[in-house]
């Protein structure tokens, strides 16, 4: 015979129980009255969905079964209900009809184990361990102690559930378990768990009330030194940052840096000046009003003067000089850095970096010099976001802020030998740096706000063109080809001997050379395109010679003969010092 159901929410209850139920759901009230005519029966088991159940599957395959003692009809239209329960059943083909759920009962056997000493002895374990977690709380400790001396276990057991709000998946376990030790086996499982979770939650308590009381404290202390301060008239913090707001509201920002900077100045303003993000704010204000945004070098562009300084500055190279000069002859027309980057390109010591240098003198601009050789991290470029630790812009904007003007002349030195790693690909950020169609609104991550460099005359140098096709489709290559012997005496004649004589300290007046004596160096002591080596061979001539004069410049005549003398004993030299070496070793 099929036996009523009524569902509940979370409700699990022990046999040999006397449970009171009030219901107020018009379905679980049509239930009890069609169970009161029928055996006076009835099932309560738990359910799965939150809301009233509709099919089969929302409850239980098991529950208490009970008889119903007695049924009150309250005024509102509510039922007060006394079930008492009987014993643990299986249900199987549970139907559906009208909303009330039917099914059929097979009783499930308890073994009555409840005066051995593994009971008794898991059922004083249970207490003890409540009693701890609960010491505490006297009310609860009282009514544990309440429970655990005149409760039987069937509604002991059921208390315990309630009181720790077991899981109804854990409850059911414990009520479908064939023996009461079981069931307190089940139950002291779920006691422990909530003692270690409770331990995990007093250390994070703990932490957490002790990480406010140090920051209330700090607070305290912050605060009563700034109310000091203030009585002194000495408030260190508010001139800080009214002198901060003051920079802003001066500083010639564009719209966007000037709502970014005040945004972060709120933000400094709302913190303390001991805190890690105060200071953070402060330094990136500082780099942010430090960008020279609208400061710009206004000396006009004469190309007479231009030609004047490359011819000063650099012999030979005539076809390289004149395509410098055509570049220089658009800028003055259009007022801007129009046309492709200029990437020159030739063997070590031709000139390429010193000629870049002669181009911002020619202009009259100031001139940085970003070495690019290794460069494998595109942050060197773009900059790091404020959140990393050590984070600071990025190398262009660093060379802007210590020019401090916005249109300077920046050389790339070596583009050609730039990496690629995990870190990111550098190429990919200077081709944006690169692209006059890009750069007018290039962001620095660490800024965080767009930066024009329209106004930057980038020139790249390279000692080949090992480069990728999207790079040099951005630049024009001007190649700059090896001096021959006559280029490399008339260099040495206008730049180099001037220069050695400068770093060794001799008067230009007591060097006596001929070109003959210059071209011997050259051919018999150099092997390159360029002048770099003719340079170290020259100043260790008149190196050597300071040694053997006790350290003074005599005048002296160089002739080939005397070169290869000074230059063998410092070679020679040289060599036996490697081989005395070798011996000591």
């Amino acid at each position: 015979m099929k036996e009523y159901i009524l569902p509940f929410r979370n409700l699990v209850v022990s046999p040999g129980l006397t449970v009171p139920l009030y219901i107020d759901n018009p379905l679980s009230i049509a239930c009890i009255e069609a169970a009161m005519k029928n055996s006076r029966r009835i099932v309560l088991t738990p359910q799965h969905s939150w809301g009233y159940p509709a099919e089969a599957g929302d409850v239980y395959d098991a529950g208490t079964i009970g008889d119903i003692a007695q049924v009150l009809r309250m005024p509102d239209g509510s039922v007060h209900a006394i079930v008492r329960t009987t014993g643990v059943v299986k249900i199987s083909d549970i139907s559906v009809e009208n909303g009330l759920f039917t099914g059929e009962m097979t009783p499930l056997e308890i073994l009555d184990d409840m005066e051995t000493e593994r009971v008794v002895a898991l059922r004083d374990k249970i207490t003890a361990n409540l009693q701890s977690l609960y010491a505490s709380r006297k009310a609860k400790t009282d009514k544990l102690r309440a429970v655990a001396q005149n409760y039987p276990l069937p509604a002991f057991i059921d208390s315990v559930v309630q009181m720790l709000d077991v899981e109804t998946d854990i409850s059911v376990q414990i009520l479908c378990a064939n023996t009461w030790l079981e069931k307190l086996i089940i139950l002291l499982g779920q006691v422990n768990l909530l003692g270690e979770t409770m331990k995990i939650e007093d250390s994070i308590n703990r932490r957490i009330n002790q990480q406010m009381e140090n920051g209330r404290r700090d607070a305290f202390l912050q605060e009563k030194l700034r109310a000091i301060q203030k009585e002194l008239g000495d408030d260190s913090e508010e001139m800080d940052a009214e002198n901060m707001r003051r920079r802003i509201e001066k500083a010639p920002l564009p719209a966007d840096a000037r709502d970014k900077a005040m945004s972060e100045w709120r933000r400094m303003r709302s913190l303390s000046p001991m805190s890690n993000e105060g200071g953070l704010l402060k330094t990136y204000l500082d780099e942010l009003l430090a960008m020279p945004w609208t400061k710009s070098s206004s000396a006009p562009i004469d190309l007479k003067n231009a030609r004047a300084t490359l011819d000063s500055c650099h012999s030979g190279m005539p076809g390289v000089k004149e395509r410098i000069l055509e570049h220089i002859a658009v800028m003055k027309k259009t007022g801007r850095n129009q046309g492709s980057i200029l990437c020159l390109v030739g063997a070590p010591g031709v000139g390429k970096t010193s000629l870049c240098k002669s181009i911002a003198d020619a202009l009259g601009r100031k001139y940085q010099r970003i070495s690019l050789g290794g460069i494998s991290d595109e942050s060197h470029f773009r900059g790091h976001r404020k959140t990393y630790i050590g984070a600071q812009t990025g190398r262009i904007m660093d060379a802007l802020k210590r020019c401090k003007v916005n249109n300077p002349v920046i050389v790339l030195d070596e583009i050609d030998k730039m990496g690629r790693d995990w870190r990111g690909d550098p190429e990919s950020a200077l081709l944006e740096i690169l692209d006059p169609e890009q750069n007018k609104t290039f962001r620095d991550h660490y800024l965080e706000v767009d930066f024009d460099l329209s106004n930057v005359l980038f020139i790249a140098t390279a000692n080949s063109l090992n480069m990728s096709s999207a790079l040099k489709d951005r630049m024009e290559i001007i190649e700059i080809p090896g001096y021959d012997t006559a280029e490399k005496i008339k260099i040495a004649r206008d730049h180099l001997i001037a220069r050695a004589a400068r770093d060794t300290g001799w008067d230009m007046d007591n060097i006596v050379i001929s070109d003959d004596a210059i071209r011997h160096v050259i051919q018999n002591h150099t092997s390159e395109q360029g002048v770099r080596q003719l340079q170290r061979e020259l100043t260790a001539i008149l190196r050597r010679t300071l040694l053997e004069n006790d350290g003074e410049d005599a005048k002296t005549e160089f002739t080939p003969a005397t070169i290869d003398r000074l230059l063998s004993v410092r070679q020679s030299a040289g060599f036996a010092k490697k081989i005395g070496f070798g011996i000591r070793a």
